[in-house]
């Protein structure tokens, strides 16, 4: 058989160059005229052997270069272009290695020629063949889906996947929004898919609060590309949005401006603030760490945890009833200061000084944390953020709280959710947790709380069913265990210094040059069964990411869990008359 006789695998583009080297490993070809190859294009050739089967060598463009051939001076350009100096212009593509099927790796010979991988062809040189579950990402440069191996995501061979590029530019929430679609709506799953779960944390503007409504700019060509990936285009059908309480809002109005239906207010009481534990999430910050008074930090939760008692909403403590999270901080902090009782709170052995700075800190989180942890709201109303008792995706909304707000609610909740995965003891139901900004809760240098759950998250969730989605604009200033753990690594738009880092190096040099250059929608995706990271993109999104883009929301997701359980009820005070059931 020759080589003009392979079985299909697409046209002939060109022949392995003779004047490069060509390895096992990498290769050139030229191409031929009347023929073209673009970066992320797939080849294949075939090497015959004497007394063995011929060797197939599959693999994706990673450089392509074009030189006049007979020129000697940069200025001979000129004279080829008018005709007075006789020169070829040729092509050459670089090509690294996929597949060698067989595994008998020798060089494809120079003259063979190389054939655009298509069909099955495509699918063997870029392992679809052996994914026994396919998740789509998007479609290649190409035009034909490319897939995840979905071992590498639900903890099978592999979990957690680490999103990175320009905040704004890179698309990294759309993608990891439209990677949990695709793989609730693939049916990879199987009937998996019913029970798993997804939390995300919105933390910037209100974009993420209407995955469940369709979006209003849907066109014909985007649910044909949908459609192409084997994908109905359309919103999430199950989603709930939790929301912080207003300041100054006696009633726990969720505090959201564009979405007043279906949603509702978390916040912890006072009670479950003290006998949970929850003081060190006050002291989320890496540089809280460093400092010597987290020993009081520690002693004081524990002091609380023993002594403090439901009360109406709040707590008593030593017959002080305390009714609000200002009144629970004066209290410390009037204990702290008497020397009698000071020993008893923060231990015998730290000093005046660091008492001192912890107070300091303390009084400062009166304002951040006020609206969260509450005394004056009823502990039977539902408040708690329970993706089990929750919808499919369960969104909590962030923006509007300072910075050491933030950390609370994503320390406290990732830890609940993570301790109650633990208690169960078993893989399934999935959860997926979807987190931007993991530069700040993990940071690379220092330890907290959080980070300390993020880390447990990436190296035990696996076998728990606990999937990380982390999103971060520097992978580098990530922990490194985190980024390690990360079986599945995607890079949007980056910026110059970034994608220099060391961080990046599964990136071929090319692909480092355009993630700079990268638009919205396109992604390098390296996933471990494929030696070369995938340039594909993803369709826009089938779901509003704001409300201007947002249709009509199903009546289902209308009501409020407040209002489930309770038809006559009311959340929020600039609800319309058609909230009401009557």
């Amino acid at each position: 058989m020759t080589d003009d006789q392979l079985d299909g695998p697409g046209e002939g583009v060109g022949r392995v160059l003779g004047t490069a080297d060509a390895t096992p490993l990498t290769f050139w070809t030229a191409v031929a005229p009347g023929s073209y190859l673009q970066l992320d294009d797939v080849v294949v050739t075939r090497r015959e052997l004497p007394d063995r089967e011929p060797v197939t060598i599959a693999g994706v463009v990673t450089q392509v270069r074009a030189r006049h051939e007979g020129a000697q001076f940069d200025s001979d350009v000129f004279a080829i272009a008018d005709g007075t100096l006789p020169a070829q212009v040729q092509e050459a593509a670089e090509v690294t290695t996929t597949r060698v099927d067989p595994e008998f790796y020798v060089p494809p010979t120079p003259g063979a020629v190389v054939h655009r991988a298509e069909g099955d062809a495509r699918a063997r040189a870029l392992h679809f063949d052996r994914m026994e579950r396919r998740i789509p990402m998007g479609m290649g440069r190409d035009g034909v889906p490319v897939y995840l191996n979905a071992d590498f995501l639900d903890g099978t061979r592999g979990a957690h996947v680490s999103i990175s590029g320009i905040s704004g530019v890179a698309t990294k929430t759309s993608f990891a929004t439209f990677l949990l679609y695709s793989v609730f709506r693939s049916g990879v799953l199987g009937g998996d898919a019913v029970n798993a779960k997804a939390l995300i944390f919105n933390v910037k503007g209100e974009d993420l609060l209407f995955l469940d409504h369709p979006n209003s700019r849907l066109d014909d060509p985007t649910r044909a590309a949908y459609a192409k990936l084997g994908l109905d285009a359309g919103a999430f059908p199950d989603v709930r949005v939790y929301a912080p309480p207003r300041v100054g809002d006696s009633s726990g109005t969720p505090d959201v401006s564009s979405r007043l239906t279906g949603v509702d207010s978390f916040y912890w009481t006072l009670s479950e603030f003290c006998a949970d534990r929850l003081l060190p999430y006050v002291f989320a910050d890496a540089d809280d760490e460093r400092q010597q008074y987290t020993m009081v930090v520690h002693s004081v939760a524990a002091h609380l945890a023993r002594y403090a008692q439901p009360a109406d909403g709040g707590v008593s403590i030593d017959g002080v009833r305390l009714g609000s999270y200002a009144d629970l901080v004066d209290h410390v902090v009037d204990q702290l200061n008497d020397d009698e009782t000071r020993g008893e709170w923060a231990g015998s052995a730290v000093g005046l000084g660091t008492v001192n700075a912890f107070a300091r800190r303390l009084i400062g989180s009166k304002k951040d944390l006020g609206r969260l942890i509450r005394g004056d709201l009823a502990t039977r109303r539902p408040h708690s953020i329970n993706t089990a008792e929750s919808a499919q995706v369960t969104v909590v909304d962030l923006h509007n709280l300072p910075d050491r707000a933030q950390r609370f609610v994503v320390g406290v909740t990732l830890k609940s959710e993570f301790e109650r995965k633990e208690k169960a003891g078993t893989a399934k139901p999935l959860l997926f947790v979807v987190l931007d900004e993991l530069n700040k809760y993990a940071p690379r240098e220092g330890s907290s709380p959080i980070k300390e759950v993020l880390l447990d998250i990436a190296e035990r969730g696996r076998s728990l069913g606990v999937i990380l989605v982390g999103a971060q604009q520097t992978a580098s200033e990530v922990e490194r265990r985190i980024v390690t753990n990360s079986a599945i690594r995607v890079v949007g738009r980056l910026d110059p210094a970034e994608a220099s880092r060391p961080e990046y190096g599964f990136l071929p040099p090319a692909q480092r040059q355009r993630a700079l250059l990268a638009k919205p929608g396109t992604m390098f995706v390296n996933q471990p069964d494929i030696p070369v990271p995938l340039c594909l993109e993803f369709p826009f999104p089938a779901w509003a990411t704001r409300v201007s883009e947002a249709g009509r929301a199903p009546s289902e997701t209308l009501r409020s869990i407040t209002q489930a359980a309770d038809p006559f009820a009311v959340v929020g005070s600039g609800s319309s008359d058609d909230d009401i059931p009557f």
